[in-house]
C-alpha cells in the first residue's frame, strides 16, 4: 500500500468530535468586542496549513489508520487505538498560534502558560518566537512586564477571570484559543453560582484548566468551589455531608482546593458536580453519584431532588479516546504504550485505564524507548512525578502484540515516531511494503 501524504491533511487521528451548538455559540465574537480581542482566528487557516503539516503529520500514522489501525512486521503486531492523539480544541489552539505568528511577524508574542500539555508542541512555539510565561511561586502568572503593544496567547485550557481582566486592563491583543469543552464546563458552573449551588469540581485543584473553572464560580456572590482530586476525597466530602469528620480536619484537607471563605456547614448543602475535562470519565460519574447518594442518606431523596445536581463534562475527545482505548483492551496485547507529555491530564487518565488490564508504559515521546538497550524510560501510572525504566521490556520469546494510544495533545508524528522505536526493539524496520 503506498504511503503518499494528502492534500489538507488534518492534524487529528480520524473522526470529527461530536460538536455541540453551544461550542458555537460561545466561539462567536462578542458584538461590541474591540479589535484587541480576537477568538476565531485571523483567516490565515490557509497561510499555516503547509508549517502545521511539516511540523505534526505523520506518515506511518496514516498508513496505521489505512490499514485499519494495524501494523504487522516480523513477529510484532502494533495496535493502535482508533482514537488518539491531536484533538479538535487542541488543533484549533495550536492552529491560531500559527496565525498569530503570521498576522504579527513583527510584534512580541506571549503564552499565558503552556497551550497545550506537549512539550514539543510547546517547544515549537517558542522556536517561532513565542514565549511562554511560567507561573511564580504563587503559582500565578505575572502580567507586570506585558506592554499595550504585546500579543498574549490565551491557551486551550482558559485563564482565571483575574487574568483576563488584568490583560484587558492592559489593552494588550488578546487571542482566545480556550476549547469550546471547557468554555462549556464554564456555563455549567456558572448556573451553578448563579442558583446558589456550590460547584463540587472533579479535578487537580493546581492545574490550570480547574483554576480557570474555579474562577468562574466567584463572579457571583456567595459563589463556592471545591476540588476533589479521586473518589477517596469525595468520600470525605461525602462523610462530612452525613455528619462524619470535625470541620478542622475537613478545612486543613481542602483549604486550598476551596473557594475563599469556604464554610462546609454552609456550603455543602447545595452541590452541582463538574469535572475537569481530561479526567477519567467512569471516576467523575462515580464521584457524582456518590454525593447524591450521601444527601440522600442525610436528608433524603427530596433533598437529592432540590440541592443537588450532577453533568457529565468530560469532553467529548476525551471520552472518544478512554472508549477506543477500552475497544482495544479487548484484544490480547502484551503491552500498552500511552504517548503524551507527563503533565497531561488526559493521558494520564488513558494510561490508568490501560494499567487496569496490561502492563502500561506512559512516555513522553520515542526518546523514552531506546532500542539498542532494550529499555523503556516511563512513568508508572498511578505514581505521580516518579519516572522509571524497565529492561527488556518487549524481549519476550514468539510474536508480541503491542498496543499504541496518545493523548489528545500529542502530534501524529510523535506517535510514529514511537512505532518505530517499538519495531526497532525487536530489530525490525517499518517499510510501506509492510501493508
Amino acid at each position: 500500500m503506498p504511503v503518499a501524504a494528502k492534500a489538507g491533511p488534518s492534524l487529528r487521528s480520524g473522526r470529527h468530535p461530536r460538536q455541540d451548538a453551544r461550542f458555537h455559540d460561545m466561539a462567536a465574537q462578542p458584538p461590541n468586542e474591540p479589535a484587541t480581542y480576537f477568538r476565531k482566528g485571523f483567516g490565515l487557516k490557509a497561510d499555516v496549513r503547509e508549517d502545521l503539516s511539516a511540523d505534526y503529520n505523520g506518515l506511518l500514522v496514516d498508513a496505521l489508520r489505512e490499514n485499519d489501525y494495524t501494523l504487522v512486521v516480523g513477529d510484532v503486531t502494533i495496535r493502535l487505538a482508533k482514537e488518539f492523539g491531536f484533538c479538535y480544541g487542541v488543533e484549533r489552539a495550536v492552529e491560531y498560534a500559527y496565525q498569530t505568528r503570521k498576522k504579527f511577524p513583527d510584534r512580541q508574542l506571549i503564552l499565558a502558560g503552556e497551550i497545550i500539555h506537549n512539550p514539543h508542541v510547546n517547544a515549537k512555539l517558542q522556536g517561532m518566537g513565542i514565549e511562554i510565561m511560567e507561573p511564580g511561586g504563587n503559582g500565578k502568572l505575572d502580567f507586570t512586564a506585558i506592554k499595550p503593544d504585546d500579543v498574549v496567547i490565551l491557551p486551550a485550557f482558559g485563564v482565571t477571570i483575574e487574568s483576563f481582566e488584568t490583560l484587558r486592563a492592559i489593552g494588550c491583543v488578546l487571542v482566545d484559543t480556550t476549547c469550546g469543552s471547557v468554555l462549556n464546563v464554564w456555563k455549567r458552573v456558572e448556573t451553578y453560582a448563579r442558583d446558589g449551588f456550590t460547584a463540587l469540581i472533579h479535578g487537580k485543584h493546581y492545574h490550570e484548566e480547574t483554576l480557570a473553572t474555579a474562577s468562574q464560580v466567584l463572579k457571583y456572590p456567595g459563589g463556592a468551589y471545591i476540588v476533589v482530586r479521586h473518589m477517596d476525597e469525595a468520600r470525605i466530602v461525602c462523610d462530612y455531608i452525613e455528619g462524619r469528620g470535625t470541620r478542622d480536619e475537613f478545612l486543613a484537607k481542602f483549604g486550598v482546593s476551596s473557594s475563599p471563605g469556604f464554610d462546609p456547614d454552609i456550603h455543602l448543602r447545595r452541590i452541582g458536580v463538574a469535572n475537569q475535562t481530561t479526567m477519567l470519565a467512569k471516576e467523575s460519574l462515580a464521584i457524582g453519584e456518590e454525593v447524591g447518594q450521601a444527601i440522600a442518606r442525610a436528608r433524603g431523596d427530596e433533598a437529592r431532588a432540590s440541592d443537588f445536581r450532577t453533568f457529565d463534562t468530560i469532553c467529548s475527545a476525551t471520552q472518544e479516546r478512554q472508549d477506543a482505548v477500552n475497544e482495544l483492551l479487548t484484544e490480547p496485547l502484551d503491552a500498552m504504550i500511552v504517548i503524551g507529555g507527563f503533565n497531561s491530564s488526559n493521558t494520564i487518565s488513558l494510561a490508568a485505564l490501560c494499567a487496569e488490564r496490561v502492563p502500561t508504559y506512559h512516555i513522553e515521546d520515542a526518546a523514552g524507548i531506546d532500542p539498542h538497550a532494550g529499555t523503556v524510560h516511563y512513568r508508572k501510572a498511578g505514581v505521580h512525578h516518579v519516572e522509571e525504566v524497565e529492561v527488556d521490556w518487549l524481549r519476550v520469546d514468539g510474536p508480541v502484540r503491542v498496543g499504541v494510544t496518545a493523548g489528545a495533545s500529542t502530534p501524529n508524528n510523535k506517535i510514529g515516531e514511537t512505532v518505530a522505536r517499538i519495531l526497532e526493539t525487536r530489530g525490525l524496520v517499518f517499510a510501506p511494503a509492510a501493508l
